[in-house]
């Protein structure tokens, strides 16, 4: 994808990046609620219709587990059922790639726990899905939606799947992605993997999921998990959760380890939550953040405050908000509720960077830390996995052209094969310019400069329609998210509404360790917006009654 600012490629930016009703622009005063006839049948083409034991965000899930209203063995298996009914069948969403067969088991062994009077922690008996570049001990492989991993089968928790278990998660599966997170080439299509086939957006199953926790971003909007968890190198953790209208936070670089993830970049990568709420994103934060013996863990959860916007200066990021009117309007009016929960807002109009050829350097940092991190990856990786650098990797892909290479080729893979190590210079001169342009003279300058204490903007652009024959074609970027992605700082996607039925999401981005804050910011003021909306499952556009009259001959 391009910004108005950075002129990156599509694989670059978005790497490991109501019902219908007249009126275009949409910013709901709270989700809107199904009827409470659960009496869902197999065959039934009511898709949106929510089960009631499903429309529930993660902290409401986790008391009534705690307080036994509902045990965990019921949990899962009402979401394996709807993952069979819309993900599998119905409009094959695509977005779930593997179901741990131990589910099951782990969620009566928890409710076995519970019912002795032992709690593990705040997610005891929670289902959560994993993107499927996260290593977990279960019997799954992590693939990264790619053919040469389909074995990866490691028997290991990364350190974040080890942080969900103890506070008591059940891993319920694995999502789709696009394939190597995005990462494979400069003219692939955002949701795809050969593995797991192209994940759709519930909202509207002819539009881009985007990013590559694509298949995270439509299971959590399509009620498929409590909680999902995604990856981010730029992008891919707050475009899928702004276009698919659910809440995504991507915590400063390192607050998450990076251990165990198929990677890209050792400077930009993380982890972090997608949820329905900002507490539920806390909640799965607290968890998944790494911490020392001598560091208790955060409960971020904790320090969320209703209240914290009063008397707080934002600065708006006005420079990025494009020229989408539409989206314009959508901010703006998520800017009165800014202010009506007290908030200082301070108009930013301009903004460059101060480096020359910025998308260069960019994409040749990426390039050098994605041939090393993926070399030493593959070297450490399952004995079944026969492909044991990037250029065995590319040899497995021409091969098996006819399945990895039907779309599009790997010429980011290519490109950074013949690359020198992370010692050398020029890599190291382009790391170094591109974070202190986005970080020290980027987003620290911002918030110095105008003596604020956040940033917000747009979290995107409205999504566009899948498209495998040109691959991603998208419209002018909106957003400063690059900024957070390259900085590797805070970045908390919330939404704020849509436009015929397509979500958007505001972003609030701060410094380096800012993630607290960030989040309680967030909290404050989606408590006062409600801008979230479930899906529709709409063929397309032409389902909404707007579209339908303005383009049909009189």
């Amino acid at each position: 994808m391009i910004t108005r600012t950075l002129f990156l490629s599509t694989a670059l930016f978005l790497s490991a990046c109501s019902a219908d009703t007249p009126d275009k622009t949409t910013q709901p005063t709270q989700s809107p609620t199904p009827t409470d006839d659960d009496a869902i049948t197999e065959d039934t083409e009511d898709f949106a219709r929510i089960p009631a034991v499903l429309r529930d965000d993660l902290p409401t899930l986790a008391a009534k587990l705690r307080d036994g209203e509902i045990t965990s063995e019921a949990l899962v298996t009402a979401y394996l059922a709807r993952i069979e009914k819309i993900d599998r069948s119905g409009p094959q969403l695509q977005s779930v790639l593997t179901i741990n067969p131990d589910a099951l088991r782990d969620a009566r062994a928890l409710d076995r726990l519970l019912a002795e009077g032992t709690v593990k922690g705040p997610l005891h008996g929670v289902p959560i899905l994993l993107k499927d570049n996260i290593e977990s001990a279960d019997a799954m492989p992590t693939t990264a939606g790619a053919l040469v991993l389909k074995d990866n089968v490691t028997g290991r928790d990364s350190p974040l799947v080890t942080g969900l278990r103890a506070s008591g998660a059940v891993i319920l599966g694995k999502t789709n992605l696009s394939q190597w997170a995005n990462f494979r080439s400069n003219g692939s299509i955002s949701g795809w993997s050969a593995l797991g086939g192209q994940v759709r957006n519930p909202h509207m199953l002819d539009r881009s999921p985007c990013g590559s926790s694509s298949g995270s971003g439509a299971a959590m909007a399509a009620s498929l998990a409590a909680g999902t968890v995604g990856t981010e190198t730029n992008g891919s953790i707050i475009c899928p959760s702004s276009v698919n209208g659910i809440v995504g936070f991507k915590p400063t670089v390192g607050l998450v380890s990076q251990q165990y993830i198929v990677p890209i970049s050792s400077s930009q990568d993380t982890a972090g939550p997608m949820t329905k709420t900002v507490r539920g994103a806390a909640m799965m934060l607290s968890a998944m953040a790494q911490t020392t013996d001598s560091e208790a863990a955060k409960d971020y959860a904790a320090g969320l405050d209703a209240g914290s916007l009063d008397g707080v200066r934002v600065g708006v990021l006005r420079f990025s908000v494009g020229d989408n009117a539409d989206i314009a309007a959508s901010f703006d009016k998520s800017l009165e509720v800014l202010e009506a929960a007290g908030a200082t807002l301070i108009e930013i109009k301009e903004f460059s960077l101060d480096t020359e050829n910025f998308g260069t350097k960019s994409r040749n940092v990426l390039y050098h830390e994605f041939k090393a991190t993926l070399n030493a990856y593959l070297a450490d990786t399952a004995p079944a996995v026969t492909a044991r650098s990037l250029d065995a990797v590319i040899a497995f892909n021409n091969a098996n052209a006819t399945r990895e290479l039907a779309l599009f080729d790997q010429s980011i893979f290519e490109a950074a094969a013949p690359l020198p190590g992370l010692e050398d210079e020029t890599y190291l001169s382009n790391r170094d310019d591109i974070q202190r342009a986005t970080g020290a003279n980027g987003i620290d300058a911002l918030l110095a400069e105008n003596n604020v204490s956040i940033l917000v903007s747009p979290s995107g652009p409205l999504t566009a329609r899948i498209d495998p024959i040109n691959g991603d074609v998208w419209p002018d970027w909106s957003g400063g998210g690059y900024l957070a992605a390259i900085a590797g700082y805070p970045h908390l996607s919330v939404p704020m509404g849509g436009v015929h039925g397509l979500p958007l999401g505001l972003s609030f981005i701060g410094t380096k360790n800012q993630d607290a804050d960030i989040l309680s910011y967030g909290f404050a003021y989606e408590q006062r917006s409600k801008a979230r909306f479930d899906p529709a499952f709409l063929q397309s556009a032409f389902e909404r009654s707007e579209i339908r009259a303005a383009t049909t001959r009189p």
